[in-house]
């Protein structure tokens, strides 16, 4: 046969079948790995505490792994070619967080959240598993992208009803329940943003009018979703909840980049993140505050005053050095009221130092780029939208939580996803590995009985 013909045989031949594989063995022994090492964490506050092992090690070990278990079930009934990564890594830094927390209520006998917050992580676990069990298609959320976006507007706007707590209006409290509207509005947000650049993405990308090196889209297409993300920000300035503000801004530039391929929205977010920055600063005294602290974080020090809260996290992080104090040995309580929920990360760095560190941000990096990996090898517009926005939403809080903490940046009051105190916030974060786990299902059964590119 000549040379040519067997380059037509070759081409013509049929594509041969390949089963991919699930990978749910996979998946359990990571959970069963994420489940020792977080009774190991258990324990070793115990011991460095007290010198025995905490009388609720055995009830907290079961709990966890009858949650992982559960979940690890519908992840094998509902979604058998899931990432087996984002579900393990959801129960390490849950189990984590339910440790740092613990640890701390041992400082704080009168204000003990860990069980309440175990009581949110089952709940946040039920979600997963609701949401793996009844959302066969991702594409279904598509239709209800307008019922998402004005549930959200709702969401959004009830804290202003409710008195200020710290400063800022993103709770609801009623007889002793708290709620934080905004941590599931982000969510639903982020639905309407993929469905309605799904929808118009050809528009964005390719008509309306050029300026510069930048190609604006008309107002009748880009008019809707601006809107809607001036009144979401402007009801969160509000509320003087700088921290979401900020995600949400993040979220919209990083979609409609993805949705249209154009760099230049990059530039012009980051312009426009730094003029309304300043403009908050200066107007609104609760940011201000945030801003000058930043600025000058040692200055109460200086006055004779003692340090304040960046102060001691800045303190907590270089006592931590390499290897940390290990665990239950630190002082990040020193921090004050927000040791649990806005500097959990500072008792992270103390105790268990920068490899530990390095450790709990690597794990945020691999959740994030597990998304992208399953929203880019989808064909469909709306599902890769939906996974880089849900991946953003963990990346964009890590990075301004750490960043906050550190001195990076100005402190903005957000809740580490999964370690950090907050009911409103593990739930969502659950909600967000489901939909992950739902999208890289599909992603991955696009390919099974064929050649995957």
């Amino acid at each position: 046969m000549t040379k040519a013909g067997s380059t037509l045989a070759a081409a013509t031949a049929p594509v041969r079948a390949v089963r991919l594989p699930r990978r749910r063995g996979v998946e359990l022994s990571l959970l069963v790995l994420a489940v020792l090492l977080s009774v190991y964490g258990y324990c070793a506050v115990g011991l460095a505490r007290s010198g025995t092992v905490p009388p609720g090690a055995v009830g907290y070990g079961a709990g966890l792994a009858v949650l992982a278990l559960f979940a690890h079930i519908a992840v094998r009934i509902r979604a058998p070619y899931a990432d087996p990564l984002p579900l393990p890594i959801g129960v390490l830094l849950n189990g984590l967080g339910l440790v740092l927390i613990y640890r701390l209520d041992l400082e704080t006998p009168g204000d003990r959240a860990a069980p309440t917050q175990l009581v949110w992580s089952t709940l946040g676990v039920g979600l997963f598993i609701g949401v793996v069990l009844v959302l066969r298609d991702h594409r279904v959320l598509q239709r209800y992208a307008y019922v998402c976006v004005v549930a959200a507007l709702v969401l959004l706007a009830l804290p202003i009803l409710f008195p200020a707590v710290n400063g800022a209006r993103i709770w609801i409290r009623i007889a002793g329940f708290s709620i934080q509207p905004g941590e599931f509005a982000k969510v639903l947000l982020a639905v309407f943003f993929a469905a309605y650049l799904a929808a118009n993405r050809s528009a964005l990308a390719y008509t309306g009018r050029r300026l510069w090196r930048l190609q604006f889209p008309t107002g009748r297409v880009l008019g809707p979703i601006l809107t809607i993300w001036l009144v979401s920000v402007g009801v969160l300035v509000l509320e003087r909840d700088l921290g979401t503000s900020l995600l949400f801004f993040g979220l919209f530039v990083v979609l409609l980049y993805v949705a249209t391929g154009r760099t230049g929205w990059i530039a012009v977010g980051l312009l426009l993140a730094v003029l309304g920055a300043v403009a908050v600063g200066r107007l609104e005294p609760h940011v201000g505050g945030r801003i000058e602290d930043w600025l000058h974080p040692f200055a109460t020090i200086e006055a004779g005053q003692g340090p304040n809260q960046l102060a001691q996290s800045l303190f907590a992080f270089a006592a931590g050095g390499i290897l940390g104090t290990g665990l239950g040995l630190g002082h990040s309580i020193l921090i004050g009221f927000a040791t649990k929920s806005d500097f959990i990360l500072a008792t992270a760095g103390e105790e268990l130092g920068l490899a530990g560190l390095a450790a709990i941000v690597l794990l945020y990096a691999l959740l994030v780029e597990r998304g992208y990996r399953a929203g880019l090898a989808l064909r469909e517009p709306f599902g890769r939208l939906l996974a880089v926005g849900m991946a953003s939403i963990v990346a964009l809080q890590v990075f301004v939580i750490a960043g906050g903490v550190t001195g990076l940046i100005p402190l903005t009051g957000m809740a580490m996803p999964f370690l950090a105190q907050g009911g409103s916030s593990v739930v969502t974060n659950w909600a967000i590995v489901a939909l992950l786990v739902r999208v890289s299902d599909s992603a991955r059964s696009q390919y099974d009985g064929r050649e995957a590119p």
